[in-house]
């Protein structure tokens, strides 16, 4: 089963540390980065609401139909697609390897990728991340990445 993503979640699971908007989410979030680590199902990028986004679309406060994630979702796909050097649009299908991991971490560090970021409540939490050298994160801690040699 190919795990469906909006652009800019491809930035946020890189410094997701087991935070969120709800257990649920958290949950959810956890789950599908499991899935994204073993490396064995590609993420399908979609427009709007993704596999992260359902526990949390039924609640009050949602924001993902919102147009300023919309545009963080524009932004997210124009970056990574430069990064990429390939086109990243709904329908388009990639994975997340052990070796693109590093070069999006590199990119999300030094600001390349993050003009998505500009805004977002949780940017103080993934600064952290990225100060600790993505230790913390949940996708690929780098001290399993370190392990590959």
């Amino acid at each position: 089963m190919t795990i469906q993503l909006r652009p800019h979640h491809l930035l946020c699971m890189l410094t997701f540390v087991g935070k969120g908007y709800s257990p649920a989410f958290v949950a959810n979030f956890e789950q599908v980065v499991r899935r994204i680590a073993q490396a064995d199902e590609d993420v399908q990028i979609v427009q709007g609401p993704d596999d992260l986004c359902l526990p949390y679309l039924s609640d009050a406060g949602c924001h993902c139909h919102n147009t300023s994630v919309l545009k963080r979702d524009r932004l997210a796909a124009e970056a990574i697609s430069r990064l990429l050097q390939r086109p990243l649009h709904a329908g388009v299908s990639l994975q997340i390897s052990r070796s693109l991991v590093p070069t999006l971490r590199a990119a999300f560090a030094d600001g390349t990728i993050r003009q998505a970021c500009a805004g977002c409540q949780w940017k103080p939490t993934c600064d952290g991340v990225v100060q600790s050298g993505f230790a913390e994160s949940c996708l690929m801690p780098t001290s399993e990445l370190s392990n590959d040699h």
